[in-house]
């Protein structure tokens, strides 16, 4: 199953000369076959042929792209067994994280099924023409979202699956009726291309063109630069570390005709502990703490890497706590070798600093070949902090930094300090919530999330979640790259003015032959425009 080539025009294409390997992070055993890096000029056929597709595909009623997303799905549950597998020798992640990741794959693609299939999503909106209004007449005026063009997504580390070939952004930019690229991430190569199979045999199952989607492969910057730099591309979905978000983003605003970003790239998800339920809940709270900045190794977005604590017995308590879990806890083998030296660099800076303390750290492992890192719980002051805002920077792995602060008034300061953030959490009592409104105030201004009483770690894909967040979290806080409303990334508004009905889309017609909501006249109804409507009609 595995050709180690390029996905192009629905056929395998081995590419340039250059070659690499994925490898297994638990022993930093090479895993076969070579991957061949695809050439600049198989990319630059892959963008023309996304573009010819993007007519084609872009038009397709919502059933059409519903029935793609379904059997993209039904193709990966087929060789879900061998994904599992691939992924576990590339990732050293469990099986049983990668079996529940997959199922997250496959639940996605058929949400936004649902989405598109029902309609809705576009967003119509109707103002009739009004010939006899004084003092002007209006124009009949009519709108909805359209597919923005093809969609470049680059495949992230720490989800093979659910952020990768066939992950949120490719199932949105699907959705909204984008052919799709994708970089495939280099340390996971065989996932991305057995996930890659799956969905290029439903592009010519499902008879659509073969430029609707395309994988490829490479290292470094080459590859990713040129395809967001290429004209056919319209928009970019990526995962990934802040230097190489803003290298991209840097492309993307220096090309001729200029396009969206949409980047995930960096947060430290602070954590907030209240007085009240520190007192009541203390034990409950350290034990749930842990077990979420070391959940994946600490190789989360949501990982909550700030934990700010008051100076008092009970905050003592708390952190004896932690220190017990850490100190009892042992190293386990993170994605890559490059992720892993990061983060020891970052440990290192850490411990190197003459206002931080290291409280606790778990047991190294014997093996110098995987790529093993080892929990790690810091404490600073909250005076300290404030004066060295880099000691808040993420840092990727299996650490926290505990935050006390001495005084109200220092709290709201370091909250007001927070870079822009994916989550923030308060654990507090309704006495603690209903006392920490002006911190609740600061936070809901940097964040995307506001969790209370529970953890970051764990993203439900629903329709109300918001998996974004003010720079540097993401590269555009007014989007989320999780839940069904990661679709209007991918989309542009589009009006058109006095249009014959034959002319017009289906779901700007009068007689709203898709029976879906639009905004007639400022009210959101199923039923006919009014001037068509038959008598007795009314909203639904």
């Amino acid at each position: 199953m595995f050709q180690g080539y390029s996905i192009i025009n629905g056929e395998s294409r081995k590419g340039s000369g250059a070659t690499f390997h994925g490898v297994d992070p638990a022993s930093g055993t090479r895993l076969d076959p070579a991957y061949h890096c695809t050439s600049l000029d198989d990319l630059a056929l892959a963008a023309g042929l996304a573009q010819e597709a993007s007519a084609v595909y872009g038009k397709l009623p919502g059933r059409e792209r519903a029935r793609f997303l379904r059997h993209i799905a039904a193709g990966i549950e087929s060789i879900g067994a061998e994904i599992v597998d691939r992924a576990h020798k590339e990732t050293a992640l469990p099986e049983a994280r990668l079996k529940g990741e997959l199922a997250r794959t496959v639940n996605q693609l058929r949400l936004f099924a649902t989405v598109v299939e029902e309609g809705s999503w576009a967003n119509a909106r109707i103002d009739p023409a009004e010939p006899d209004r004084k003092p002007l007449p209006r124009a009949d005026i009519r709108s909805l979202l359209r597919p923005i063009g093809p969609v470049a997504v680059f495949g992230s580390s720490n989800f093979p699956l659910a952020f990768s070939v066939a992950g949120g952004d490719t199932a949105s930019a699907f959705a909204a009726g984008n052919p799709v690229i994708v970089k495939a991430h280099s340390a996971h190569p065989g996932t991305s291309e057995l996930v890659g199979q799956a969905v290029s045999e439903s592009v010519r199952a499902c008879g659509l063109p073969a430029g609707t989607f395309a994988l490829l492969f490479g290292t470094g910057a080459e590859i990713g630069t040129a395809l967001v730099a290429h004209p056919a591309i319209k928009a970019v979905g990526f995962t990934g570390s802040l230097s190489a978000g803003k290298s991209l983003m840097r492309v993307a605003a220096a090309r001729p005709e200029p396009i969206p970003c949409f980047m995930e790239m960096s947060s430290a998800n602070p954590v907030f502990v209240l007085p009240e339920a520190l007192r009541q809940r203390g034990a409950e709270i350290a034990k749930g703490l842990f077990g979420s900045f070391t959940l994946g190794v600490g190789q989360f977005c949501t990982k909550p890497g700030l934990v700010y604590l008051p100076r008092n017995a009970d905050a003592d308590a708390f952190v004896a706590l932690l220190q017990t879990y850490v100190g009892q806890s042992s190293a386990s083998p993170m994605l890559t070798q490059t992720i892993c030296r990061n983060h020891h660099a970052g440990i290192a800076g850490r411990r190197a600093h003459e206002r931080v303390k290291l409280l606790a750290e778990g047991a190294a492992h014997a093996s110098v070949e995987g790529a093993y890192a080892t929990p790690a719980l810091f404490e600073v002051s909250g005076r300290a902090l404030l004066d060295d805002p880099e000691l808040a920077l993420e840092i990727f792995g299996p650490s926290t930094l505990i935050i006390r602060y001495e005084s109200e008034e220092e709290k709201l300061a370091l909250g007001r300090a927070l870079e822009g953030q994916l989550t923030a959490t308060v654990h507090g009592t309704g006495a603690d919530i209903a006392a920490n409104a002006p911190l609740l105030a600061i936070l809901e201004r940097k964040a995307g999330r506001l969790i209370a009483n529970g953890f970051p770690t764990g993203v439900e894909v629903c329709h109300a979640m918001v998996h974004g967040g003010p720079y540097p979290a993401t590269s555009e806080s007014r989007m989320t790259s999780v839940g069904t409303q990661a679709i209007y990334r991918f989309v542009r508004p589009v009006c058109f003015q006095e249009f014959p009905q034959d002319a017009l889309p289906d779901e700007l017609k009068d007689e709203n032959p898709l029976g879906i909501w639009r905004l007639v006249n400022g009210e959101f109804t199923r039923a006919a425009v009014p001037s068509l409507a038959p008598a007795g009609a009314g909203k639904a």
